[in-house]
């Protein structure tokens, strides 16, 4: 669980965080769901800029707590984009600020650091080493499947099948597509063709979740089919 949780399987959209901003109390809401499911993507994107874990995750948290105080959303308008593409701007930005903080003082010229508007800021922060991007959409992408998975077990609870789907789990991720399902059927008190059936019915599921959670990410003219090739893409780089 993240800094900023209330409930971890809900799919809060993008647009409904444009629409509301954070000057209102569902802005706000809508903002903390969106920041508590992709908090690890900017611990990892953090990581890999500072090479300590530590000082990534205290870092992130800064960012967000900056971010949730309604001081860098106030820029989220609908044509910026995708949440992903918008989160990773501004954790650039946030960070190329507060190095440029560290190296005044370290001058002995304890001056304001840099607005988020400073063009200054914004072009040091694009040029971000490549690496660190990619370790970020890295983390987007198990983030973003892991969460759907979990929001399949919590389906599958519900309905009293908790233990066949962490039985059947592998096949759902891929782990195990020869695994030996006859054995599997047999432990757990079923036929193989029952078995094979609950499966497939699972992984259709799953890939449902999968999109839903990949929709509450982009705007409503955004193309879902384009942002799944970009995270599969980014798992095929790791």
């Amino acid at each position: 669980m993240t800094p900023f949780s209330s409930s971890p399987f809900h799919t809060t959209r993008w647009t409904r965080v444009c629409a509301a901003k954070a000057d209102s109390e569902d802005g706000r809401r809508a903002l903390a769901d969106l920041c508590d499911a992709y908090y690890e993507p900017v611990v990892a994107f953090l990581r890999c800029e500072l090479r300590d874990t530590d000082a990534a995750r205290e870092m992130s948290h800064a960012f967000f707590v900056e971010m949730l105080g309604g001081g860098t959303i106030d820029h989220a308008e609908q044509q910026r984009g995708r949440f992903r593409s918008y989160l990773l701007g501004a954790v650039k930005h946030f960070l190329f600020r507060q190095r440029l903080h560290a190296s005044r003082l370290k001058r002995g010229g304890g001056v304001e650091a840099a607005s988020l508007d400073d063009e200054e800021a914004r072009e040091v922060a694009d040029a971000a080493q490549p690496a660190a991007d990619h370790v970020f959409d890295l983390q987007w992408a198990r983030t973003l499947l892991d969460r759907a998975l979990d929001a399949q077990q919590a389906e599958c609870a519900a309905k009293g099948k908790a233990a066949l789907h962490d039985a059947t789990k592998p096949w759902l991720t891929g782990e195990c597509e020869h695994g030996d399902q006859l054995a599997l059927a047999a432990e757990l008190g079923m036929n193989l063709n029952t078995l094979k059936s609950e499966i497939s019915r699972m992984k259709k599921r799953y890939r449902e979740l999968v999109r839903e959670e990949v929709s509450g990410t982009l705007n409503a003219g955004d193309s879902i089919e384009e942002e799944m090739t970009a995270l599969f893409a980014a798992l095929r780089r790791a």
